[in-house]
């Protein structure tokens, strides 16, 4: 059984027939299933439960998916979060990015495309743990240490969500090169996401805000129109 196969999963959907099927299918690839009915139940579910990976459903009564997403986020947790919305909206998936979500999956969905993306964000998780071969990306303005997460800007510690972290390390890997934007979401989200540039575009602005000067003219962080996006670290290039 792959290693990904062994992780557990809480699903959080207020439909039981969704949540039974969800669970029934997971469960039946190995995979460690407990459910939730809103996020307050899986908020008390993961206090002595705590799960490699989360789906939830973005549309609940009491603490809706939006509000877990913030709160796993706001409890500096990394663990891989897939939402589920019967909506396909950009405007919602731009929302549920912004509360912390990985990866969108639009109700009705494939059973096959959601395991897809289960297994590409559980290996993903699985890597960040594993030791990099290079400790640190030091260039121009940044220090980049790979294994502490952490990040310097002339000496300023930047805090980056998880995902705004591995995206900036891929770029910064690739100093002063276009990497296209199907390049950048293969490696930060995985070959599934590939035609969903609404993630770049909500994380490339979340590390503008957070990195640029003056965002709405960046110089660290730059759009080739139609192409991609070039990463120019500051006095090196």
């Amino acid at each position: 059984m792959a290693a990904e196969e062994k992780a557990s999963i809480l699903v959080v959907d207020d439909e039981p027939q969704i949540a039974r099927v969800l669970k029934t299918t997971l469960a039946s690839h190995g995979y460690s299933i407990r459910t939730a009915r809103d996020g307050d139940e899986a908020v008390q579910l993961m206090k002595d439960w705590p799960p490699d990976l989360l789906i939830t459903d973005l549309r609940m009564p009491n603490m809706d998916g939006l509000a877990l997403c913030r709160h796993v986020r706001r409890g500096n947790s990394a663990m891989p979060i897939i939402v589920l919305s019967v909506r396909g909206e950009e405007r919602t998936k731009v929302e549920a990015l912004d509360a912390g979500a990985d990866d969108y999956v639009t109700k009705p969905f494939s059973v096959n495309e959601l395991l897809a993306r289960v297994r590409a964000a559980l290996r993903r998780a699985a890597a960040s743990k594993q030791p990099e071969p290079e400790e640190a990306i030091a260039i121009g303005d940044f220090r980049i240490d790979l294994q502490g997460h952490r990040v310097h800007l002339k000496d300023q510690e930047i805090k980056l969500t998880p995902k705004e972290f591995d995206l900036l390390a891929h770029l910064a890997r690739h100093p002063g090169k276009v990497i296209t934007h199907r390049a950048l979401l293969a490696a930060v989200w995985g070959a599934n996401s590939t035609e969903q540039p609404e993630y770049l575009r909500v994380f490339i602005g979340h590390l503008r805000r957070k990195l640029e000067p003056d965002e709405k003219t960046p110089r660290y962080i730059v759009t080739e129109p139609w192409v991609g996006y070039r990463f120019n670290p500051g006095d090196e290039l």
